[in-house]
This record gives structure tokens, C-alpha cells and sequence, in this order.
């Protein structure tokens, strides 16, 4: 396994959940689908407009319809929250995999590696330099006649060759 392989293994690695969160994230999950659930909304309208027509407390249904609320609200971030840890936990893997291919890639600019990293102007800023040189080094292509994947191959040449050293250091 690569050195960037097993960084983005020990990174990205998530801690196996004991059984009470693995529980409490199923009850959670199903509350918040059962709750979710048009039919039980209507089913809360018409157990209030019960509650109301038999007379009873409304101190009583404020309290219950309170907290109510409050628990179905944390089951319902509790829930956001495992499909966020999950969603991060694959983004690593595949920024993971992204890198290993384009180090093991002779065509590939290593610049690229955990480019994710880097500040968003940065990244913007570099994909344009590319897709210029690109676009530029196909439109010569075709017009000399020439296959368009060495034309592309000579683009990212010809942006890694036209960055300065102080450029090359910072990345």
C-alpha cells in the first residue's frame, strides 16, 4: 500500500460505534421516517383537534407536543449527521484514490495531488491555466492535423513549464 493509500486509510477511518449508538442511531432513523410521514402529520392535527373537542388540559398537550418537537428535532440531526460522517468519510476515500492515480500516472501532474488542500482561489486558478492550455493546444492540434491526447499532453507541459519556482515551491 502507498504512502498516500494509507494516510487517507488512517484519515479517513472512522471508529467502529458501540452497540447502544448503533441502537439509538436505528431508533432515531425510523422515528424520524415514521414522524416524517404525511399521514402522521395528519395523525397529529387530529389527536390535537381531540384533545381540544374532549376538553381536556391544554397545559398538559402543550407540554407533551414540546418536548415532542424537541426529541423528533435532535433524531432528525442525529440522523443528518451520520449521512454527513458518512458522505466525509467517502469523500476521503476517494481524494485517497484520486491521489494514488495521479501519482502512479506518468501523464499526470503530481501538482494535483491533495489539491482539496489548498485554498479554493488557488484551485480555480489552476483549473483555468489548464483548460486554456488545453483548449489552445487542441485548437493547434486539429488545425495541424496532429492527435488531439498529445496535444493535451503538451498543454500540461506547457503549464508546468510556465510556473516560476516560487510557484512550484508553495505547492
Amino acid at each position: 500500500m502507498s504512502k498516500i493509500a494509507k494516510n487517507g486509510a488512517k484519515n479517513g477511518g472512522s471508529k467502529q460505534k458501540s452497540r447502544a449508538v448503533q441502537i439509538g442511531d436505528a431508533i432515531s432513523d425510523w422515528t424520524s421516517k415514521v414522524f416524517a410521514h404525511p399521514y402522521m402529520q395528519v395523525g397529529v392535527i387530529l389527536f390535537c383537534a381531540t384533545w381540544f373537542a374532549i376538553g381536556l388540559q391544554t397545559d398538559l398537550l402543550t407540554a407533551a407536543l414540546s418536548i415532542l418537537a424537541i426529541t423528533l428535532t435532535q433524531m432528525v440531526l442525529n440522523s443528518q449527521y451520520d449521512r454527513e460522517a458518512d458522505a466525509h468519510r467517502r469523500d476521503v476515500a476517494m481524494h485517497a484514490k484520486l491521489d494514488e492515480l495521479i501519482a502512479a500516472s506518468r501523464r499526470a501532474k503530481n501538482e494535483f495531488v491533495g489539491i482539496e488542500e489548498r485554498e479554493e482561489e488557488e484551485i480555480v486558478q489552476l483549473k483555468e491555466e489548464v483548460k486554456e492550455a488545453i483548449e489552445d493546444s487542441v485548437e493547434e492540434a486539429v488545425e495541424d492535423g496532429q492527435p488531439v491526447d498529445q496535444a493535451i499532453d503538451q498543454a500540461a507541459r506547457k503549464v508546468k513549464s510556465e510556473r516560476t519556482p516560487a510557484e512550484e515551491a508553495r505547492r
